[in-house]
């Protein structure tokens, strides 16, 4: 694993406003957020800023090195979605109850799908954090 410095990690982080650039999870209540490599170091991908985002555990965990998944709508295989190149808004949405993220792409379907982020035990516990009002953070 390529080294990242403690103030490129800083930066990052102060980029991301401490939050999962995938599923918006808040740093400050997950037990700790990875710094992942957009484009995988195995597939030539830089340790620079422009390559580096803030993940949660578990979104980092299921994207590994893939960027591209399946949209379950189309059947068709998509690049995943990109925080240094696309907008959060453009491709998700939160439901009604603010629990479950919404793809409204294919690129939105498949990253959602990919990175399992309305597994049950995340959904589960949104449900607190919008009840305590930590979440969606804003």
């Amino acid at each position: 694993m390529p080294y990242i410095s403690d103030e490129m990690r800083r930066q990052v982080e102060e980029r991301a406003k401490g939050r999962c650039e995938y599923c918006q999870t808040q740093r400050a209540i997950v037990v700790s957020m990875q710094v992942d490599h957009v484009r995988p170091v195995a597939d030539g991908g830089e340790t620079i800023l422009e390559n580096l985002c803030l993940a949660c555990v578990s979104c980092n965990g299921s994207k590994l090195d893939a960027q591209s998944a399946v949209d379950p709508e189309t059947g068709e295989s998509v690049s995943l979605f990109n925080p240094r190149q696309q907008n959060w808004t453009d491709h998700f949405s939160w439901s009604d109850d603010k629990t479950e993220i919404i793809g409204l792409t294919a690129v939105g379907r498949a990253t959602v799908d990919r990175l399992r982020m309305n597994r049950e035990a995340i959904v589960e516990a949104r449900k607190l954090w919008v009840q305590a009002g930590w979440h969606p953070a804003e």
